[in-house]
């Protein structure tokens, strides 16, 4: 299964900007549960913490499509080194307000502007590595696909690992330390990968006005597909926490959680070892009926380690899912508008994310954490009903060296 993948980082330039990609985004899964840490530290209220770490969430979703519209018009480097400058300013405000709210009594509000200022200028660098792939890779279809594979993975690991770190740092040292590790890898790694200049996708400075990618009717649907999926991910999250702690273990809400996640790593380094006949947008439908079909064990479990069971089965159709719809975008967007068409899905699933961990508490604290996945259960649902009834629009040339 790892064999495809050893002769992925041969050409040139291409471990730096993975490598250097990887700590970039590594925060992606670190902002949410670290401001959450530190409000609820400085303020005592988790009602506080979840409604400032949701308005970064949906800033940074709001904000990503602009930033790929940027990057396609002038450039990554261009783009990428002020932006993170003003993140890591904004991030830096955003714990001074806390700090400031809970000691001198500053406003209430300075918390949401800090929030709002940094999520606007959130980096979606996952999608720009993709951009950087696709540009590498435009006449090699077969390591695209193993690419596309290999970033889905390293996004599950940082999924698994970023939580667990943050929460390490803010109980070992304080509860500013995990934002503060987050700036730092955020910074590094997105200066260092501008830097990488060679393997940049060229801007298109002076393309005529066109309209966004959202309007290409293939990436509507798929952006709306990835809302419903982004919405299962953000409730499962909340719930399984819920459902450890209502069994009376809730300290195996970080293994459950890992379960989900492994599932669709061990998942995903298997679909890009392979070479598939049928086409992409078949790949995707199927993908997607099974990804509902997983998560129906899920809403019978009464046990916690069954329930670990349950949820690696669950996992195993997200990575092949997410690869092929990304792997549709590189297909039907123009390659001067790539980092948007990309940018667009990862926006698609932070949204779905953010209402999901919205309404997954909610129901959570109303009908208990073993109903409340009947609600992601809807969600993997509509995704697929989404997913068949726009088919025909997603579908795309074939080629068959994937």
């Amino acid at each position: 299964m790892v064999g495809p993948y050893r002769g992925l980082f041969g050409t040139p330039g291409v471990k730096g900007f993975v490598v250097a990609g990887f700590i970039g985004r590594a925060p992606m899964s670190m902002l949410g549960i670290g401001v959450i840490l530190l409000i609820t530290a400085t303020t005592g209220s988790y009602a506080k913490a979840g409604a400032v770490a949701a308005t970064l969430s949906i800033a940074v979703a709001l904000a990503g499509p602009l930033a790929g519209r940027l990057v396609d018009r002038f450039g990554q480097a261009r783009v990428l080194v002020p932006l993170v400058l003003l993140h890591a300013c904004s991030l830096t405000a955003l714990m001074l307000c806390a700090h400031a709210s809970a000691h001198y009594g500053l406003p209430e509000w300075t918390l949401y502007a800090a929030g709002v200022a940094s999520g606007a200028t959130g980096i979606s660098l996952g999608s720009m590595v993709r951009a950087r792939w696709s540009h590498v890779l435009v006449n090699d279809p077969a390591k695209l696909h193993i690419a596309f594979s290999f970033e889905s993975v390293a996004d599950e690991v940082i999924f698994v690992g970023g939580p667990a770190f943050v929460t390490a740092l803010t109980i070992a040292i304080n509860p500013y330390a995990g934002l503060i590790a987050a700036i730092v890898l955020t910074v590094s790694g997105t200066l260092a990968f501008a830097a990488m200049r060679g393997t940049e996708p060229p801007a298109v400075r002076h393309q005529k006005s066109a309209s966004s990618p959202i309007a290409i009717p293939g990436v509507a649907v798929l952006s709306a597909v990835f809302l419903a999926m982004g919405a299962v991910f953000g409730s499962v999250d909340i719930i399984t926490v819920a459902f450890a702690e209502e069994h009376g273990s809730k300290g195996a809400a970080g293994l459950l959680l890992a379960s989900i996640a492994s599932g669709s790593a061990v998942s995903g380094l298997w679909y890009g070892s392979r070479r598939w006949k049928i086409s992409l947008r078949a790949r995707f439908v199927r993908g997607l009926s099974l990804f509902a079909a997983g998560l129906t064990p899920v809403l019978l479990m009464h046990d916690v380690r069954i329930m670990a069971l349950a949820l690696f089965v669950a996992g195993l159709s997200i990575s092949p899912t997410v690869i092929t719809g990304f792997s549709l975008v590189e297909r039907l967007v123009p390659a001067t508008q790539l980092n948007e068409g990309m940018a667009w899905i990862t926006t698609s699933i932070n949204l779905g994310v953010a209402v999901g961990s919205w309404a997954g508490g909610r129901l959570t604290d109303v009908f208990g954490a073993s109903n409340a996945y009947g609600f992601s259960y809807v969600c993997a649902l509509l995704a697929v009903a989404v997913g068949l009834g726009g088919s025909a629009l997603v579908r795309v040339r074939q080629q068959h060296t994937n």
